[in-house]
C-alpha cells in the first residue's frame, strides 16, 4: 500500500517537473510521513528523480548553450563542482539539523518558486552578467542544488537570462546543468546508508512514467493553475513543519 503510494507520488512529481517545476514538494512529505528522517527523504527524493532530469536534458540538448563568452564547457564544470560540494556539506550534516533547515528551505524554495512564477517576468533584468559572474553565480546555484534543491530551475533561468541567453535556450540550459549537478550529488548518495532503494526505485518509475505523460499533456493543462497549485502545496508543507519539527 505504502509502496503504491510513493509510485503515485512519484508520478505526480514526474509529471509536475515536466510541466512547471517543484516536484520535491510532493515527494519529500510523502517520504517523510512513509518514516524517513527529513535527511534520508531529500536523499532519496535526489536519487530517485535524477533519471527524469536526464531525460529532460537530452530532450532540449540542440537548445543547450553557453552564457555568452563563458562556454558550456565552463558552466558544466562548475555545476558538477558545486553540485558535488553541495552533496558532501548535505552528507555531513547531522540529521536532526537538517530537520530543523528542511522548514526554512521549503519556504526558501517556495518563494523563489512563486517569484518566477508570478512576479519575475522574461527579460525584465537591466543587470547583465559577465562569464564570470555568471559562473560565480552558477556555482552557488550548484552547490544549493546539491544539499537541497527547490527552487533551482527559476535561480538557473534569472541567472542564464541576466547572462544575455534567451529564454529557450535558458530553459534547455538550464535543464542540462540541473541533470549535471545533480549527477554529483547522486554519485555521493549512491553509497550512502541514507538512500532507501526501494522507495527510490518506485518514486524514479512513477516519476519517469509520469515525465512522459507531461511531455504529451503540455498542451492540455492549464499551467498557471498548476503552479497556483504547486505554491499553495509549498506554503501547506511549510506551516505544518515549522508548527510540528520533525
Amino acid at each position: 500500500m505504502l509502496i503504491g503510494v510513493i509510485i503515485v507520488a512519484g508520478f505526480w512529481a514526474g509529471l509536475q517537473n515536466s510541466l512547471a517545476g517543484g516536484g520535491s514538494f510532493i515527494t519529500l512529505p510523502v517520504l517523510i510521513l512513509s518514516g524517513m528522517t527529513p535527511l534520508a527523504a531529500n536523499i532519496t527524493s535526489t536519487v530517485a528523480l535524477f533519471p527524469g532530469q536526464v531525460t529532460s536534458g537530452l530532450a532540449g540538448r540542440r537548445l543547450v548553450t553557453g552564457a555568452g563568452r563563458l562556454p558550456f564547457w565552463a558552466l558544466f564544470l562548475v555545476s558538477v563542482l558545486g553540485g558535488g560540494l553541495g552533496g558532501l556539506l548535505l552528507l555531513g550534516t547531522p540529521s536532526n539539523v537538517f530537520a530543523l533547515l528542511v522548514p526554512w528551505l521549503v519556504l526558501f524554495a517556495t518563494a523563489v518558486f512563486a517569484w518566477g512564477s508570478f512576479v519575475r517576468k522574461a527579460g525584465e533584468f537591466t543587470f547583465h552578467l559577465g562569464p564570470v559572474g555568471a559562473a560565480i553565480v552558477q556555482f552557488v546555484i550548484a552547490i544549493y542544488g546539491g544539499y537541497f534543491g527547490g527552487g533551482i530551475g527559476f535561480l538557473m533561468m534569472a541567472a542564464l537570462t541576466m547572462a544575455g541567453l534567451p529564454l529557450r535556450s535558458a530553459g534547455a540550459t538550464k535543464n542540462a546543468l540541473a541533470a549535471v549537478m545533480n549527477a554529483s550529488a547522486v554519485i555521493l548518495f549512491a553509497t550512502s546508508p541514507q538512500v532507501h532503494w526501494q522507495e527510490a526505485l518506485a518514486l524514479g518509475g512513477g516519476a519517469v512514467v509520469g515525465g512522459l505523460c507531461g511531455a504529451s499533456a503540455l498542451q492540455k493543462i492549464n499551467e498557471r493553475t498548476l503552479r497556483i497549485a504547486i505554491v499553495c502545496i509549498g506554503i501547506c508543507l511549510t506551516v505544518g513543519l515549522f508548527m510540528k519539527p520533525i
